[in-house]
């Protein structure tokens, strides 16, 4: 029902925006939180490389950065793991999906499977080594500013659902959200 009326608004978004219904490129990521004791072990894992006990968010989001498809797992789930069946979840539901932008973690097999059984390219954008510091990575940045969004929703500051289902429920209603007050904002007129 909340992904339903999810779905609903983000064409009006789009079209307002002068683009197309339906997108031809995102960008997917993972962001570990962490999980309130409520939280049964069943759905619950140790991330070592963030050092969170918790859940993973995983995330498809179109160019202006609205989302596309969540899955929620445990933390200690890997990104290719859970991007091949949120991808495949996505594009069953965005058909003219042509290009996703993911990070180093979704290397390996997972390009290989995105070209021949998705029918679409998985482009990895790399950090190269001279790099100090924080550097904005082209496209990288919409996913991002996606779960800085996400964070600012004070129930999504750290999990307390006890299913997944609830947690990816929650997400969509934070990005409801947010895109009703978009879409009430007054549009400047192009030029």
């Amino acid at each position: 029902m909340v992904k339903e009326f999810h779905d609903r608004l983000r064409p009006r978004i789009r079209e307002r925006d002068g683009r197309g219904t339906e997108p031809t490129a995102g960008v997917i990521d993972s962001q570990s939180v962490k999980a309130d004791a409520v939280v049964g072990l069943d759905s619950r894992g140790f991330d070592g490389g963030k050092l969170i006990n918790g859940r993973k968010w995983h995330v498809v989001v179109d160019t202006l950065g609205l989302l596309l498809g969540v899955m929620v797992t445990a933390a200690d789930t890997g990104d290719r793991t859970a991007a091949q069946v949120l991808l495949q979840q996505v594009v069953d539901a965005h058909h003219r999906l042509e290009l996703v932008w993911a990070d180093g973690g979704y290397t390996g097999n997972l390009v290989e499977h995105c070209l021949t059984a998705l029918a679409f390219v998985l482009a990895i954008v790399r950090r190269s080594d001279d790099m100090r510091g924080f550097v904005v990575l082209p496209k990288r940045w919409i996913v991002e500013r996606l779960f800085a969004h996400l964070m600012r929703t004070r129930r999504l500051a750290r999990d307390f659902e006890r299913r997944t289902t609830s947690a990816e429920a929650m997400i969509y209603w934070s990005m409801t959200v947010l895109m009703t007050r978009r879409l009430a904002r007054p549009h400047p007129q192009r030029a």
